[in-house]
């Protein structure tokens, strides 16, 4: 017991120990030694996504990570400990906008096809074209037939993404309804978070049970042998956001003992 509380005792008299410690009110010691156990962590999986994009790189791979979920989930927050360390120069975020009237008038995925990676790149998708799949349905941003002509293409898409050499990750971030609720709260009270509320969050909570029902249909569909979902738990957000890291890399074969 000595020796573990001797350990601990480091870990808060370090600099990230003593800012986490002191940064939120009532002081909480096990959740500032959890913040510190996560920093480390998060440290190393940094360093091995520095190898993966390297090998990347050098073999002219591309990649695509999409991250799909509820509003609030930290889809943002696991995007950002993914790309901060990461060269700028080979990797993108892709967070669409509403569609244009002219994108409006063609294929549904063409828009999507035209932010797919380059040799050496990754692509990260803040949201991808599953909106189709769960966020329009719900909200009638299309059409029945529409839906039902994604559902029916969309497995052949991806098919078509992963023969062409590109690797294809697909990430939903699940959180409870209470939680999602909590997080909403949160945004409002903050004057530095309220631009991430919009009117869709604003239903989010009222269309719980519509969100579930077309989000397990998505996943009764596309949850394919060659193009699988990993569902992350994401109620707590720092174990969420090692989880994510963690998948992408066991998913992507990259050389592990590659120096940097």
């Amino acid at each position: 017991m000595i020796e573990i509380a001797s350990k601990n005792l480091k870990k808060l008299n370090s600099k990230i120990g003593l800012l986490s410690l002191l940064s939120k009110k009532p002081l909480n010691l096990d959740r500032a030694i959890r913040y510190v156990d996560y920093q480390k962590k998060l440290k190393k999986l940094q360093v091995e996504l520095i190898r993966l994009q390297t090998w990347a790189i050098n073999k002219e791979e591309r990649i695509i990570v999409i991250f799909e979920g509820r509003d609030a989930a930290g889809k943002g927050g696991a995007i950002r400990r993914l790309t901060e360390r990461i060269n700028p120069r080979y990797m993108r975020i892709v967070a669409l906008s509403k569609p244009s009237k002219d994108q409006q008038s063609q294929w549904y995925f063409q828009r999507y096809i035209e932010q797919l990676p380059k040799a050496g790149e990754i692509v990260f998708f803040d949201r991808s074209w599953y909106n189709r799949a769960v966020i329009e349905p719900v909200n009638e941003f299309c059409t029945q037939k529409e839906y039902e002509v994604f559902m029916n293409q969309v497995n052949d898409f991806e098919r078509m993404i992963l023969e062409s050499g590109i690797h294809l990750v697909k990430i939903y971030m699940s959180i409870s309804k209470k939680e999602q609720s909590k997080r909403f709260a949160d945004i409002k009270s903050d004057p530095l978070k309220q631009w991430k509320m919009n009117k869709l969050d604003e239903k989010a909570q009222d269309l719980w049970e519509d969100y579930t029902e077309y989000k397990n249909a998505m996943f009764q569909k596309t949850n394919t042998k060659i193009s699988p979902w990993k569902i992350i738990r994401a109620n707590r957000k720092t174990d969420a956001r090692v989880n994510v890291i963690n998948h992408i890399l066991d998913r992507i074969p990259y050389d592990k003992k590659l120096e940097i």
